[in-house]
């Protein structure tokens, strides 16, 4: 895989905010681009988080979502399959990173992009940036 674009800066893709258009002119150029699995279940939550706080309204909630789901389904978007250790391997990020108050889903992203071999991780979490760089990953930062 190129590339590994977390669900902070995927969103970006979808929902119009400071450096959406960055990330749309970076992820123009890169493919394939990679997503966890875990990025669908976060792009949903992501979504009607932001709907029940009244930052947007159902209807882009629900073009956001089509949105998403069509550039998934015409292959945009690679999702790194699963496999066995990925939570352990999530876990051991943690513990190599103490200082760092990484969350366990960033984690889990950062253990995506490293199992699978992508050669550029995408954020617009400032922590989750400085844990992939740390990390020795090359990293873009969309903060």
């Amino acid at each position: 895989m190129n590339a590994y674009i977390d669900t902070s800066a995927l969103a970006k893709c979808y929902l119009r905010e400071e450096r959406s258009f960055d990330v749309l002119a970076w992820a123009d150029g890169v493919s394939p681009l990679a997503i966890g699995g875990i990025a669908l279940v976060e792009i949903r939550c992501l979504l009607a988080r932001r709907r029940r706080a009244g930052q947007i309204d159902a209807t882009l909630e629900k073009r956001a979502l089509a949105e998403f789901d069509l550039d998934l389904a015409a292959g945009n978007w690679i999702v790194c399959p699963d496999w066995s250790g990925l939570y352990t391997t999530a876990r051991q990020l943690i513990e190599l990173l103490p200082e760092l108050p990484l969350r366990s889903l960033d984690a889990v992203h950062l253990a995506y992009a490293r199992h699978w071999g992508c050669r550029v991780f995408a954020t617009a979490d400032r922590v989750q940036a400085e844990a992939a760089q740390t990390l020795g990953m090359p990293t873009l930062s969309f903060f």
